[in-house]
């Protein structure tokens, strides 16, 4: 694993002063680009599902539905998007989260999560972990367990896994990278 650390590590890029001064972005779209980069990362999200009994994937947009698409065809299990609110048609779940100037809210389709559904959720990186707090609740709320978090990247100095180590409720939460 720990080279696979090292392939996807080479690939994130820095950009320094995006999207405002001062922060140092981490961009993926390298790793995306790289076709061996992408499966290695592919396989280990898919592995980490695996691992946990997942059912099903939930995808935080955007990012985590290019991650968490190809991940849940290699664990062969379902995919659900979850989006920013009003993207969805049909009948919704939403959940409303607090951001650190405002708030936001996300939805998924309320009925693509059933009891007895596992659920993996996959993300690029956990920062402050508002939205992946928010999903664990939407996924409860819909009757589904949690099989755990996954993400590429946890930028720990955000604290998102002490935030989100409570709603987790013993569940898993792995980072493949943690900067």
């Amino acid at each position: 694993m720990t080279d696979v650390k090292e392939l996807l590590l080479s690939r994130i890029r820095d950009v320094a002063d995006y999207p405002e001064p001062g922060v140092m972005f981490k961009d993926i779209t390298p790793l995306l680009a790289d076709p061996a980069a992408f499966t290695a990362l592919t396989d280990a999200l898919a592995e980490i599902t695996v691992r946990h009994g997942a059912t099903k994937i939930v995808g935080l947009e955007a990012r985590g539905f290019i991650l968490g698409a190809p991940a849940a065809v290699r664990a062969g299990v379902g995919f659900i998007p979850v989006r920013k609110a009003g993207k969805l048609p049909g009948a919704t779940l939403s959940q409303a989260y607090d951001l650190e100037y405002g708030s936001a809210e996300i939805e998924v389709h309320a009925e693509d999560l059933v009891a007895g559904d596992r659920v993996m959720v996959i993300d690029d990186v956990l920062a402050t972990g508002g939205t992946a707090e928010a999903s664990l609740q939407l996924i409860r709320r819909a009757g589904a367990d949690v099989a755990g978090v996954a993400v590429l990247m946890e930028l720990a100095f955000l604290a998102g896994r002490q935030r989100l180590e409570p709603a987790l409720g013993g569940a898993p939460l792995e980072a493949l990278i943690t900067v």
